[in-house]
């Protein structure tokens, strides 16, 4: 049986972030591995009635390996309570963006020019395919030129690429339907 090595980073909770734990732990509405690291740091506690338990005895209890209860309570001492409980956060995404900025920038000149010849308007895939036949891009589909589209508020179909869409400019308010109805009393009207 291997030795369990001394707590280098002890765990020591106030009276508020026990109760966080314990209701974290408790209501059972947070994320299982954000209640399994609240058991690990209640367990792990110094105030603890009958001690804090060792780093083997945590992992045996919460089925975890003993090197993750060390980082969690590593994590704990030296960054906090948020960086222990919560996953930490991507600092990338898992595919990185086909459009950038400036390839946007192209996206939306070409939807401003001239159609190709014998096209009315340009469609999503004649944007995707003339995206690649500038080689801004070295393939794309139409549902992304769709997308990055529809976030800078172009549409290659209507005459007006503007901010602000047709029928909503100043003077074009709507106007409220006026009832016929009346709260006067009306005579009945007699058979003549």
């Amino acid at each position: 049986m291997a030795v369990s090595t001394p707590n280098q980073y002890p765990v020591v909770l106030t009276d508020e972030q026990r109760q966080n734990f314990s209701d974290i732990c408790r209501n059972g509405h947070a994320p299982a591995k954000k209640i399994r690291h609240a058991q690990l740091l209640l367990l792990s506690d110094h105030a603890r009635e009958g001690g804090p338990l060792t780093r083997t005895q945590v992992g045996e209890l919460l089925q975890m390996h003993p090197n993750s209860v060390d980082k969690i309570r590593k994590r704990f001492v030296l960054q906090g309570e948020a960086p222990a409980l919560n996953r930490k956060p991507r600092e990338t995404p898992p595919v990185a963006p086909i459009l950038d900025g400036q390839a946007e920038a192209h996206l939306v000149a070409i939807c401003c020019s001239d159609p190709p010849e014998g096209r009315v308007c340009w469609t999503m895939q004649l944007l995707a395919d003339e995206l690649v036949k500038r080689r801004i891009v070295t393939h794309i589909s139409a549902e992304t030129v769709r997308r990055a589209l529809k976030k800078t508020n172009s549409s290659p179909g209507r005459k007006s690429a503007g901010a602000s869409p047709s029928g909503t400019g100043p003077g074009s308010s709507r106007r409220w339907k006026t009832s016929s109805t009346s709260t006067s009393r009306s005579t009945p009207k007699t058979n003549r």
